[in-house]
């Protein structure tokens, strides 16, 4: 099913290495503004001005951070500040984090798949998309025929044949190895010897793969594909563009860590708020908690991630004396306020329940268009102070996501609601990148 191949990965020179943690960055999709002015200052070769670059008042369509990301790759590989690797290669990605108290290792195998239609089945996914992010990444793509941040994405490896083969490669001397301020480290090394190549390759063409993160990337990556082949008319399906990057994670890996995205609300009218009450007390038990319990948050994480959790939510505000724990009546009572076309997997999932009972019913927000309305939050502590603080007048606490739900609901062919997931950390893009003009 999956086909995966090495690349020649563009990497910064041999100079730059020494302070790869002054230049990477974040993936696009998590860099605030103000993060952005940040990186721009960090370094004069830091990869944000690849990955988003800045906008500027007097862009046009002739100029803008498109065409200024293309003119700095172009000028960064004419100067050697960035370098294409000899020989194509698998990479493995070891990050190191620190995450409440524990010390965590993500292992993750950057390669190149063949892009595949939905239909096919072959690449599953699990989030719903916009339609905006899509366009930025398009228009990235088509400025520098590259992809910047590679796409996370999950396997399966029950008997540790893919495992075997990469425990095999930590004692090599690995091309990068820096510490970030935050307590995370990386560890790129590469994969080039055939026959490792070709047991990943056989292992991984058995099933099919589920994306994690990066379901925007993945769509803007066929879009392009779509369009070049309509340009070019006639062409082999192994040119550069048939191809996108990625990072495979094991589900089992121990370092796979899946944050919830907490809803926070904020802007509503009084006579909303009131409305909320009677029709929480409708669809669901409800008990009251106050804060000034001693043992509050492991009142919660119980209910909301024990054995009979399903469906609970715990609801922060508006008054901010007491946490209210949510437990819903009867499943069969939500159904109605779900989209028809929906599994049975997706109508059970706690997010589907706040989103769509909630947020949308109860509250009558319209989710794809409430910036200011609606904001998200993956740690507990934070969203309560966001709403002692005033900033908020909500904040709704689901449990995180479990790997196997995933892979059920994509394996459905259904995709859980925007912002199901949050996969701790991030990606970073500047280790490793894959430009198609040298594939």
């Amino acid at each position: 099913m999956s086909d995966i191949y090495p690349f020649r990965g563009v990497r910064y020179n041999q100079t730059i290495k020494s302070e790869l943690a002054k230049v990477v960055c974040p993936p696009y999709d998590i860099i605030p503004s103000h993060m952005q002015s940040e990186l721009y200052e960090r370094s004069e070769h830091n990869f944000i001005r690849l990955e988003h670059a800045r906008s500027l008042p007097q862009d046009t369509a002739s100029e803008s951070k498109y065409t200024r990301s293309a003119s700095t790759l172009a000028q960064w590989l004419a100067q050697g500040i960035l370098t294409v690797d000899e020989a194509p290669a698998v990479y493995l990605h070891d990050h190191y984090f620190p995450y409440q108290g524990n010390e965590y290792r993500r292992r993750g195998i950057i390669a190149l798949v063949r892009l595949e239609e939905w239909e096919r089945r072959v690449i599953r996914p699990h989030e719903g998309t916009l339609a905006n992010p899509k366009s930025d990444r398009l228009t990235l793509l088509r400025a520098l025929q590259a992809d910047t941040s590679s796409i996370l994405a999950l396997f399966e490896d029950p008997d540790q044949r893919i495992a075997s083969v990469l425990g095999a490669k930590e004692k090599d001397e690995p091309l990068i190895h820096f510490n970030t301020d935050n307590g995370e480290k990386h560890v790129l090394r590469a994969i080039t010897e055939a026959e490792m190549l070709a047991q990943i390759q056989r292992n991984l063409a058995r099933q099919p793969l589920y994306i994690a993160d990066g379901h925007h990337r993945y769509e803007s990556a066929l879009a392009y594909r779509q369009e070049r082949r309509e340009k070019l008319g006639q062409t082999s399906g192994d040119e550069g563009f048939d191809f996108v990057m990625m990072t495979l994670v094991d589900f089992a890996d121990p370092g796979l860590v899946i944050l919830p995205p907490h809803r926070l609300v904020r802007g509503l009218p009084a006579n909303k708020l009131d409305d909320v009450w009677s029709g929480l007390t409708s669809f669901f038990q409800i008990q009251e908690l106050p804060f000034s319990s001693a043992d509050v948050w492991s009142k919660v994480n119980t209910f909301l991630t024990g054995e009979a959790g399903q469906g609970n939510i715990a609801l922060i505000g508006p008054s901010g004396k007491n946490l209210l724990l949510l437990k819903p009546r009867d499943f069969t009572s939500l159904k109605k306020f779900m989209p028809g076309s929906r599994s049975e997997q997706y109508q059970k999932l706690t997010v589907s329940i706040l989103d769509h009972v909630i947020l949308e019913k109860l509250l009558g927000l319209k989710l794809e268009r409430e910036a200011e309305t609606l904001a998200y939050s993956y740690d507990q502590f934070d969203a309560a102070d966001r709403v002692l603080s005033g900033e908020y007048q909500m904040a709704f606490l689901i449990s995180p996501i479990r790997a196997d739900v995933i892979k059920r609901i994509a394996d459905v062919g259904d995709r859980m609601p925007r912002k199901s997931t949050y996969f701790y950390p991030k990606v970073p893009s500047g280790l490793v990148f894959y430009r198609m003009a040298d594939w």
